[in-house]
């Protein structure tokens, strides 16, 4: 699974988190979760 995949899953993830309005601390750390893949996604595309 590239980089790109697992940003897409985690996105839909936290966006199926929201609207099934789940715990603030799980919906927060999805969200830091993928702020770190996405940092990771343009750390690697911007070499």
């Amino acid at each position: 699974m590239t980089l790109s995949d697992k940003i897409i899953n985690l996105r839909d993830k936290l966006n199926k988190s929201l609207d099934e309005n789940r715990k603030y601390e799980y919906i927060y750390n999805l969200s830091v979760e993928l702020d770190q893949l996405i940092a990771e996604y343009y750390r690697q595309t911007t070499r």
